[in-house]
């Protein structure tokens, strides 16, 4: 993949940096692969908004895409690299000699007519999914399975890889992009390599109507709000926000707080905790 830069004819190009769709081969969609899904644009089955900022956005239609790779010992041939408007990782359009088609997520450095397979006896090239009990020591894999037979649930974003460390008894340590690391099945599947499209984290929208092509609705500030609407509101000028801490709209403490349930079972499961990021360092705003 390749980044483009726009000349400044229009502010909103001032500042684009948008991909140039170079590794896309395929233009549309496979018809069998697709179908339509309600957006629920932030509101429960009331329809009660409880998730905010979140509304309209471009039609679209959900790609049908396989994260178990369960067709084991067939051999597939990608076909093309489509699009995805529900992700920021490209999709693989793969020919099974069976003659069935799906998706896969397109892993970096996949050519068109390149052959894949899955299977604990699969050969160790990009693409292929095995068991983890059966992928070398140090190797880089995405979609990786939490539960063997689900799916893959893990490293499944553009540029994403995870690392085999070590294995030991029935379970395999894997280093996540998060830089924690997790114990998981042996038998639990994952795909060699790491997701293509890994640019995109060098792109701008360049303007806020991209945002909301997205879905995504504009936020507004607590700081700038009155005291009824928030409790960073009020005061004279560019006033603190005159607690301990930043919180939500509801008084809950935010950007930081620890949300990770204490007791929850999963955490036998992790040796390292990842490094953890405030949202301040990332450049993030209060609620």
């Amino acid at each position: 993949m390749a980044i483009r830069n726009y000349r400044p004819i229009t502010p909103g190009t001032r500042t684009r940096v948008a991909s140039d769709f170079s590794e896309v081969t395929g233009r549309g969609r496979e018809r069998g692969l697709v179908v339509a899904k309600h957006r629920r644009k932030g509101r429960n089955n009331r329809g009660v908004i409880t998730c905010r900022h979140r509304g309209g956005g471009h039609k679209r239609l959900y790609r049908i895409v396989d994260f178990r790779r369960d067709k084991h010992g067939i051999v597939a041939k990608v076909a093309a690299i489509h699009y995805d408007p529900h992700r920021n990782a490209r999709l693989a359009l793969l020919f099974y000699a069976d003659g069935e088609k799906r998706y896969i997520l397109a892993p970096a450095g996949i050519e068109i007519g390149q052959q894949v397979v899955s299977g604990p006896e699969s050969p160790i090239e990009t693409g292929n999914a095995l068991p983890l009990s059966a992928v070398p020591l140090g190797s880089s894999v995405h979609n990786v399975e939490l539960y063997a037979g689900r799916g893959g649930q893990m490293v499944r974003t553009a540029g994403a890889s995870a690392q085999v460390v070590a294995k030991e008894g029935d379970y395999v340590a894997l280093k996540l992009p998060s830089t924690e690391v997790r114990l998981v099945r042996r038998e639990c599947y994952a795909t060699l390599g790491e997701v293509g499209n890994s640019e995109v984290r060098n792109t701008s929208l360049g303007k806020a109507g991209r945002k909301r092509w997205l879905g995504r609705r504009p936020e507004v500030r607590g700081s700038v709000m009155n005291p009824c609407d928030h409790p960073h509101g009020g005061g004279e000028g560019r006033a603190p926000i005159g607690r301990s801490g930043p919180v939500t709209p509801w008084g809950k403490p935010a950007l930081g707080l620890k949300t990770r349930k204490r007791n929850k079972p999963s955490n036998r499961f992790v040796l390292r905790k990842r490094r953890r990021t405030s949202k301040r360092s990332r450049g993030g705003r209060d609620s």
